[in-house]
């Protein structure tokens, strides 16, 4: 009876997801082993010292590992969250101590001739402990107790993450904010961080964020103007002269200062003086709006003068915290992301990377320039091509064809992924279908953008492409007990 249930769930089992996932891990294991190709040892993927060999060893590990999860009691994985959410974060922790550092990170364990990156099942572990929370009597995102928890689960990995200095894999559980927005979490705190990133990104942009201080300055005098109700036109040409001397801010001050006879060295940085004047206009549009002892104005304006602050404030810090705190070669990302003359400036440094990527993935054309024929990919001028740049192998060898096609097989992957999880009768499983999908949504937005010059570089892998156990295990994971999950979907 026991064998006729099981054969009963595994033909329910989502042919389409599993599809995609074979055909992902299979395109993966191909552009790898095209990458590591030899002409002189064309069957090195039996070897396991070769990485197209340890691939293909993983690959039948994980498909192993995916049939006997489909073969398993489907209620373990909401019973036991909690315990293996528990177990992967404890995981973490050790290699600090124990771990081998790869790239700056001391994120791996070493296993005999394979390495184990913990924070790739940690993901997994989180998925399932968000589901159970999230789907657990009593927890309303509306609460602060509910929304404190919930942020706690996904940000206790990140800081034990960061730790090991590897920032990509940390950034990766900020995906979770995706599922606590579709739980009901107000768009309030979307717009605020939205907001906080794009302050952050300007204040990284220019060498001297007093520039942006002063724009939004001026952006909230515009507010204020248009508030009076006489001589409007005076104040609006007070605001419109400004705009065109804080473009040429250098020359006007110095100017004056010249005039004055005073020294410019003598008052530091004359940058930051920029705000002086948007500073003044501020002051003065905003106490005679204040003034009129209007409460429900004045709140408005409070409310105006408070995010200034908290706007000039953040631009300011992030611009000191990124090139102050931050590793050299760090810094050097974000100016390469945000400034691209950074990389044709130091094209055989930190630009090496970016520039060489993109030439491999415009050199393949439309259609490509055959499996195995890539010649940035065989004289190695794209570095990590196995790993974090295998996008370029696919956009060297197959052309526009191909990287459109992988591109729609994630997309299409998903899709899937979210018509799953809202068919769904439980919670726990909706939840968790909708964790799988905000992480491979951000592995892969990140992971190609990066090789495009679109995001900075931060190294995470190209999900079921990339090279590396530790990666697919963690994926394949989150793939079988999805599957898993939906083949017991009337059940719950």
């Amino acid at each position: 009876m026991a064998a006729k249930e099981t054969a009963l769930k595994l033909s329910e089992i989502d042919r389409q997801l599993l599809g995609i996932y074979v055909a992902l891990t299979s395109l993966g294991w191909l552009m790898i082993y095209s990458v590591t190709y030899n002409p002189e040892f064309p069957y090195s993927f039996f070897d396991l010292g070769a990485l197209a060999g340890k691939q293909l060893f993983f690959i039948v590990f994980c498909y192993a590992l995916l049939f006997v999860i489909l073969l398993t009691d489907w209620t373990i994985w909401r019973t036991f969250s909690l315990p293996i959410y528990i177990l992967t974060i404890l995981l973490l922790p050790g290699t600090i101590i124990f771990g081998r550092e790869v790239n700056g990170a001391q994120a791996w364990y070493q296993l005999g001739g394979f390495t184990f990156q913990p924070s790739e099942v940690a993901k997994f572990g989180t998925c399932l402990a968000m589901a159970g929370f999230l789907s657990s009597t009593g927890v309303d995102l509306r609460e602060w107790r509910s929304r404190i928890i919930a942020l706690g689960i996904f940000l206790l990995p990140v800081g034990l993450i960061l730790l090991q200095s590897d920032t990509g894999s940390a950034l990766v559980f900020f995906s979770f904010m995706l599922v606590l927005y579709r739980e009901g979490l107000a768009p309030t705190w979307y717009v605020l961080g939205f907001s906080t990133a794009s302050l952050v990104i300007l204040g990284l942009r220019f060498d001297q964020p007093a520039y942006v201080v002063a724009l939004l300055i001026a952006f909230v005098n515009f507010q204020l103007i248009s508030r009076f109700r006489e001589k409007r036109r005076l104040w609006l040409y007070a605001f419109v002269a400004l705009l065109p001397m804080t473009y040429w801010w250098q020359t006007v001050f110095e100017w004056l200062l010249r005039l004055l006879n005073i020294d410019p060295l003598s008052l530091g940085n004359t940058h930051l003086y920029v705000i002086v004047p948007h500073g003044l206009l501020f002051i003065a549009a905003f106490l005679p709006n204040y003034l009129r002892k209007n409460s429900l104005i004045q709140k408005q304006l409070q409310l105006w003068a408070f995010l200034l602050i908290m706007a000039a404030g953040l631009v300011f810090a992030a611009n000191f915290a990124c090139y102050t705190l931050l590793a050299p070669h760090q810094q050097q990302r974000i100016k390469i992301w945000l400034r691209p003359e950074e990389a044709e400036a130091n094209a055989r440094g930190a630009g090496y990377n970016l520039i060489h990527s993109k030439m491999a993935i415009g050199s393949g054309g439309f259609f490509g320039k055959g499996l195995f024929e890539g010649n940035m990919t065989k004289l190695k001028y794209v570095p990590k091509q196995e790993t974090d740049y295998i996008f370029c192998t696919v956009g060297e060898e197959h052309g526009f064809i191909g990287v459109a096609s992988m591109i729609l097989l994630f997309v299409w992957l998903l899709y899937r992924i979210t018509v799953v999880a809202e068919r769904q009768r439980s919670n726990f499983s909706r939840i968790y279908a909708y964790g799988v999908a905000g992480i491979v949504f951000v592995h892969f937005i990140v992971n190609i953008g990066m090789t495009m010059g679109l995001l900075p570089t931060i190294g995470i892998p190209l999900p079921f492409i990339s090279y590396g156990g530790s990666s697919l295990i963690g994926f394949t994971l989150m793939i079988a007990v999805l599957l898993k999950l939906d083949s017991n979907r009337n059940l719950a």
